[in-house]
Formats: C-alpha cells, sequence, structure tokens
C-alpha cells in the first residue's frame, strides 16, 4: 500500500517526510529490509568455502544508506559486528564521492586503522541504483580463513605490527563498472596460504551483495525513494525511542567496575586492566573507557571499532535485546575512548587478537550497572572468545587449518540458572563446527565434547557450565593455544559464586601432561591429546536459597557432584 502524498492548495503532491509514513507501508519495509538482510547472509552461507563462514556463521550482513548509516543488519549476525558495516562503507565515499560509483562496482576492505580489527574480517559492499541514482549500499564482513601475513588461524601472539598480519585492502574495488582487477585479484591470490578458499569466499560475498542490491532496488522501485526513506527513518526513530524507555527507567548515577585479563601475551606477569565508567542521565547513557588499559606491543588490541562494539552490544543486550539492529538502536549511547587504549589503538598496532578483551568489556559494562539494575544483569560469562586453531601438512603436502570455537557457562539471572555450554556474548548465534565435519575433514579425533561438571558458579542460580572437548591429533601438527581470564574467573553476583576458569592441557603420547595458557605454534605430534576446559558462569544469589528441588536436579543431571553441592 502505498501512502498518499499531501498536497498543497493548487493540489499538487509535495515532498515525503518521515512523518507522513504511513504506518501499514512503515510495517512492510521494516520486514522486508531485514528479510533482505537474512537473504543476503542466507546466500553467503550457501556459497562460501570455509566452514568459518558456512558452519560457524562468523559474519553480518546489511544495507547502508548513501551516509553511511546502516539501514538493517541480518539476524543472527555476530554482535560485535553491530552496525559498524558502515565505516567501511564511508571510507569508501570519502575516496570516491557519491559520483565515483557506477553499477557493477563491488569494493574490498579491510584496512586496520579503519575496521580496527583482524584482518581476516573482510567488508565487500556494492552499490545499489535506482533509476541511475545511487540510493545505497548492499554489505557484509566475513571472515576468512587466511589473510597472509605470520600469523594462522586463532590465537597466534607472533606479530608486533599491523603489516606482519597480512593483506591490507583499503577500500579497493575488485570490480569495477563489472569489470574484474585482476591485478589485485592476483594479489590476493599470491598472498594467502589458502587462494581457493580466500577467493571462493570473496565470490560468495559479492554474490550476496549483488542480491541486497538488487531487492533494495526493488524496493525503492515498489514504493519509491521519498517513501521507502521516510519508512526508514520512523523505524530508526522507533528503536530509538524503545531504547530510551529503558534508560529512563535506569536510575540517574554514575556507575563504574574494573576487571582484569591474564596478561598480553609477552609480559605474563602484568595483568590487564578493564576498567569503564557508566553514567546514566535521563534517556542518555554513556560509556566512558578513559581509564582503559593502554595499548600493548602484542596483537591483543582492536582500533576503536573495537571499543565502540563492545558499549553497543552491552547497551543493546540491555535496551532493546529483541529489536532488529538499525541506526536508532544506538542514538542513545556515547562512547568516550580516547586513542591509544588497547580497544582504541594507534597504527600500525597489531590487532590480530582484537575480539578477546571484548566478552570481559561487556560484562564489565554490566558489572558497574549491576546495582542500579539488578532485575536486567546476570552474573559474568565465560568471559573469552574460546576457539583452537591446529594447522599444518597432510601426507599428499596440502595444508590444513582446523579452527573451531566453543562455549563455556553463561551468569546465573535474576529468575534462573545460566545457559550451558553457550558462546560468549560477543559471538551470538555462530556455531561451533560439528564434530563429524572436524574429523571428516582434518586429521583429527574428537575423543570428548562433554559438559564440564561443577564449572557453573553456585548460587540461588547457579551459574551454567563449561565444556570438555578433547582433541587427538593423528599426525604431527602445530596449534595456538590462547586462554584468558584464567585468574580472574566469571564473578557472580549478589552473593553468588564465581565460576571455574578456563584451562588446556596437552597429553602427550609419553604420558607427560603440560598445562597451557598461551602459546603459540606449540608441536603437536601424532597421537598427543589436547583437553579444553572452558569456564562456567558465576552465580546469582546467595546459594542457600537454591531449592531443594533444583539441588537435588543438578546431581541427578551430574551437573555437580554431591561433594560440591554440599
Amino acid at each position: 500500500m502505498v501512502p498518499r502524498c499531501a498536497r498543497d492548495t493548487w493540489g499538487n503532491d509535495l515532498p515525503m517526510t518521515r512523518n507522513e509514513a504511513h504506518p501499514i507501508t512503515v510495517e512492510v519495509v521494516r520486514n522486508a529490509i531485514v528479510a533482505y538482510a537474512d537473504e543476503m547472509a542466507n546466500a553467503l552461507s550457501k556459497a562460501a568455502y570455509n566452514m568459518m563462514i558456512y558452519e560457524v556463521r562468523d559474519y553480518c550482513c546489511g544495507l547502508i544508506d548513501t551516509q553511511a548509516r546502516m539501514i538493517s543488519q541480518n539476524r543472527g549476525g555476530l554482535p560485535i559486528f553491530l552496525a559498524d558495516l558502515g565505516v567501511a562503507v564511508a571510507d569508501g565515499i570519502a575516496r570516491y564521492g557519491l559520483k565515483g560509483f557506477a553499477p557493477g562496482d563491488v569494493v574490498v576492505m579491510n584496512q586496520g586503522e579503519i575496521c580496527g580489527q583482524h584482518l581476516n574480517n573482510v567488508v565487500v559492499y556494492s552499490p545499489c541504483f535506482h533509476g541511475g541514482e545511487l540510493v545505497g549500499f548492499a554489505a557484509n564482513r566475513a571472515h576468512w580463513v587466511d589473510i597472509g601475513g605470520v600469523r594462522q588461524g586463532f590465537g597466534s601472539y607472533g606479530s608486533s605490527d599491523i603489516y606482519a598480519e597480512g593483506i591490507q585492502m583499503r577500500s579497493l574495488k575488485i570490480y569495477e563498472a563489472g569489470k574484474r582487477n585482476e591485478t589485485l585479484w592476483q594479489i590476493i591470490r599470491d598472498n594467502t596460504r589458502y587462494p581457493d578458499s580466500a577467493l571462493g569466499d570473496l565470490r560468495a560475498q559479492i554474490a550476496s551483495c549483488q542480491l541486497g542490491a538488487r531487492r533494495y532496488g526493488e524496493l525503492i522501485a515498489r514504493y519509491g525513494r521519498p517513501t521507502v526513506e521516510a519508512c526508514i527513518a520512523k523505524v530508526w526513530d522507533q528503536a530509538e525511542a524503545a531504547a530510551r524507555a529503558v534508560v529512563e527507567k535506569i536510575p540517574d548515577g554514575d556507575y563504574e567496575a574494573e576487571s582484569f585479563l591474564d596478561n598480553d601475551g609477552r609480559t605474563l606477569d602484568k595483568p590487564l586492566r578493564v576498567k569503564v565508567k557508566v553514567r546514566v542521565r535521563g534517556s542518555q547513557m554513556t560509556v566512558d573507557f578513559s581509564e582503559m588499559n593502554p595499548q600493548v606491543p602484542g596483537p591483543l588490541n582492536s582500533g576503536r571499532g573495537g571499543g565502540i562494539a563492545g558499549a553497543r552490544v552491552a547497551f543493546k543486550a540491555l535496551t532493546s535485546p529483541d529489536l532488529d539492529v538499525n541506526e536508532g538502536c544506538f542514538r542513545p549511547l556515547e562512547v568516550v575512548l580516547p586513542e591509544g587504549t588497547m580497544l582504541s589503538a594507534k597504527p600500525p598496532s597489531a590487532l590480530g587478537l582484537w575480539s578477546i578483551a571484548l566478552p570481559t568489556v561487556i560484562d564489565t559494562i554490566l558489572k558497574a550497572l549491576a546495582p542500579a539494575v539488578p532485575h536486567l544483569v546476570p552474573a559474568a560469562h565465560k568471559g573469552d572468545m574460546g576457539g583452537c586453531s591446529f594447522f599444518g601438512f597432510r601426507d599428499d603436502g596440502s595444508r590444513f587449518l582446523l579452527m573451531n570455537i566453543f562455549g563455556g557457562g553463561w551468569g546465573g539471572r535474576p529468575d534462573e540458572d545460566g545457559e550451558d555450554a553457550a558462546v560468549s556474548v560477543c559471538q551470538g548465534d555462530v556455531r561451533n563446527t560439528p564434530v563429524e565435519l572436524q574429523e571428516i575433514k582434518y586429521p583429527v579425533l574428537v575423543e570428548t565434547h562433554a559438559l564440564r561438571a561443577d564449572s557453573g558458579g553456585e548460587g540461588k542460580y547457579r551459574g551454567g557450565l563449561g565444556l570438555e572437548l578433547t582433541y587427538q591429533l593423528l599426525q604431527t601438527c602445530k596449534a595456538n593455544i590462547n586462554l584468558d581470564r584464567t585468574r580472574d574467573p566469571p564473578w557472580g553476583l549478589h552473593g553468588g559464586k564465581p565460576g571455574a576458569v578456563n584451562g588446556c592441557i596437552i597429553r602427550r603420547a609419553d604420558g607427560s601432561e603440560t598445562d597451557v595458557k598461551k602459546a603459540t605454534e606449540v608441536e603437536i605430534s601424532a597421537g598427543d591429546r589436547v583437553t579444553f576446559l572452558t569456564a562456567g558462569g558465576g552465580g546469582y544469589g546467595d546459594p542457600r536459597e537454591r531449592t531443594a528441588e533444583a539441588k537435588a536436579h543438578d546431581i541427578a543431571a551430574g551437573v555437580v557432584t554431591r561433594r560440591s553441592n554440599s
């Protein structure tokens, strides 16, 4: 249904404004723009070459307007990619100007200073035209299995600057007016360890963007650009109003909290402080990172986008977890983030482990607000980005790289236990790689994948359980081990007890064992076993208030032992 335009004294149509968007059309557009982003995501996951995309779903897709603002984002997109595709598009607009784009253009972007993430997270976007006019962009970001440089997989502490971490591509047209840039294509092929995967993922991203651009053009053709943009503006206003309504219920005040990461992977006896201040005034919230730990020499840094992402995830989870993502969701949020912290590192800092701090950052923001809104904030969750990397050469000389993520316990909540074996708050709806696929594609045997009994913190509502995951390696390879929060456990709230911390044990074929927390390219021999023990969530409330029925169920289900439950 097309809304009727206002008319002047002479009966001529007046331009559509946001206040004139018809409510029914607003709802059609609201659902259409999210459906298009979801369709982009489905196309990407079906066509991608590497399991981090088609199984784990480490990506996001969305539509961006000509001012680089987020129109919509797919449901289930990685939370730490919340509404940050716009900065990549904004850089391209600054480089080419709006008149510098043509139908058939495709831009590729991963430059560290602008995107603030590790270089594996590659952004691809295409302009959308209607009637010869640029009306927006379709964009996605996806995790490539390799981007060159010294790093392989997750967890490497081997880089000291961004130049060691792979190819940087800053707003480069991989296609220009439909013609492929063969030079850039060859550079990517010649500088990645898995070129078929990298270029296959790139083709999948391009197809996803072209689909999104086509769909958005169809919407414009149906209703006209003024009407569609008026509807989008209304959707943004409604998202803003919903978020403000929640913030207004938080008592005005200044709240703060701190926690600690183990170390930067280089100076192992120096913990890193995560300090946040949260100010609430009316319907506006400010998250202040001014006292955050300074940037570090190794790769446990992010660019400015990392800190903003952490604040946005916490804010979105608190204010509007059920609403679709768009620009309006974050209007009530201000982020204070001075240059030179580990969340806003100056170039050319290494960014390979950019996301490691973010689960703890988000938990700490929520910890600061827990006294003000105890009915909304759970205890701390597993607090890291748990994952593993095994890499080497098969007998036929071909390379392999197994990357997988795994979950842990979430904190007990104001009215129920925490979730077991869930990925971090930063990872949202991503998935672990199925055991069967890992064993088919890589020289490993997964001997154990089970809940870790007694890992959840005790409380009126207990913390969720972590995992025990054991790999037996069937041939010699290398591994990156990257654990954090092994000293500062997931905390409980309101009398709840902390959860168990993360751990990793390497059991050699000769029977010897080694506890490992951080190690880059550690040698693993055929027959060795690597066991990951992931953290449990903190408990919520006094453990003495847990009901007898709940305690009995815990014992019967094997969640806790009789000894720990006594």
